[in-house]
């Protein structure tokens, strides 16, 4: 027989687990320290949050989150790559994406405090809320991206799924829509082993998941998505040659999920200890932090100070979601409909009347 096609994923890596450089042709912005510190501090800074916001929920004060600790250079990679006329498309633990982009951390704590005035959060106007159901997101930004395309919009729209959300019908319908319109698409597997308690072993028999965009037609690549910057250079690709008209890309960045798949689970029931023992040793933070001391731009001093700032950041942000008002219990019904059906004005005459026993 003779062959129809070959295909191959190339995998890109920068820093390997050490923090040492396995590739020379170091992209220019990562020959830039102080842009590369810059991206460090924002890495560090959405950690001292996300500690802070598992804390607020082991309080009571915070309700169910979900936690992006491991996911750092993935996510930060991603916001600072994009421009803000660019469209994000997030998932629901994205926060370093967002943060890069205007989001305010006090709005992502009123979201999973269960307000969702977070959801109306600042940054671009034009980026999708946060998306709870699985995969769903990716439809909306190849939608956006078509919109682009036909209104001659040199702007892209990105979109992040999880290892488990890369087998829904609706990641595979957006990726394509991408190879068959040649849409300004971005979409992102950030791969961290676990679907909830599903092993990626057993979710697809895919040598890689990058290689899933083949049969869509887009530019594939398999990323480490423990390295801050191989995954910055990788979205710099990808945004360029889809803003340009080149059409769509699919990057898995492959990493770990550190923390449990949200404060609703304990991952100590399904995942060996050693495995995620040894996920520690290749997380991206100590990896970067490594790298940036070796090249004496960074120190234990400039760590310990940083981060004192950050949790008075923090702090700030956590006091104003804390103080924010809480809705009337009528808002539940007045922002759903034009106007409000007979059954549910009965039901909102109900919980107002309620609420006045109450007190």
């Amino acid at each position: 027989m003779s062959i129809a096609a070959t295909f191959e994923i190339e995998y890109l890596q920068y820093l390997d687990a050490d923090g040492k450089l396995v590739r020379s042709d170091l992209p220019e912005f990562a020959r830039d320290a102080k842009q590369l510190v810059e991206l460090y501090k924002t890495m560090l800074f959405v950690r001292v949050f996300d500690t802070k916001a598992v804390a607020l929920q082991r309080t009571g004060k915070l309700g169910t989150y979900a936690s992006c600790l491991g996911h750092e250079a993935a996510h930060v990679a991603i916001g600072s790559a994009m421009r803000e006329d660019d469209v994000f498309a997030p998932m629901y633990r994205e926060y370093g994406a967002q943060f890069v982009r205007g989001v305010k951390p006090r709005e992502v704590l009123m979201y999973w405090g269960g307000d969702e005035r977070g959801n109306d959060f600042s940054g671009p106007a034009h980026d999708f809320p946060w998306c709870v159901p699985i995969a769903t997101q990716c439809l909306h930004a190849a939608g956006a991206a078509l919109a682009f395309k036909i209104r001659k919009e040199p702007r892209v729209a990105v979109s992040v799924v999880g290892d488990g959300g890369s087998s829904k019908a609706d990641f595979y319908g957006a990726i394509n829509m991408a190879g068959a319109q040649t849409l300004p698409y971005v979409s992102v597997i950030v791969n961290n082993q676990w679907a909830i308690s599903v092993p990626r072993t057993i979710q697809t028999g895919a040598k890689t998941l990058a290689q899933k965009g083949i049969a869509a037609g887009v530019e594939c690549l398999q990323v480490d998505g423990n390295d801050l910057i191989a995954m910055r250079a990788a979205m710099d690709h990808a945004i360029k040659r889809a803003r340009h008209g080149h059409g769509g890309m699919l990057i898995e960045a492959v990493t770990y999920r550190l923390s449990d798949h949200t404060t609703a689970d304990d991952a100590r029931r399904y995942r060996p200890d050693a495995e995620v023992k040894a996920a520690w040793e290749r997380e991206p933070m100590k990896r970067l932090r490594t790298y940036l001391t070796a090249q004496n731009v960074w120190s234990d001093k400039h760590e310990e100070a940083w981060k004192a700032e950050c949790e008075k950041i923090v702090d700030v942000e956590v006091n104003a979601y804390l103080e924010t008002k809480t809705q009337p219990v009528e808002a539940i019904f007045d922002y759903v409909y034009a106007e409000l059906p007979p059954d549910l004005t009965a039901q909102r005459a109900q919980a107002l009347a309620l609420e006045q026993r109450r007190g």
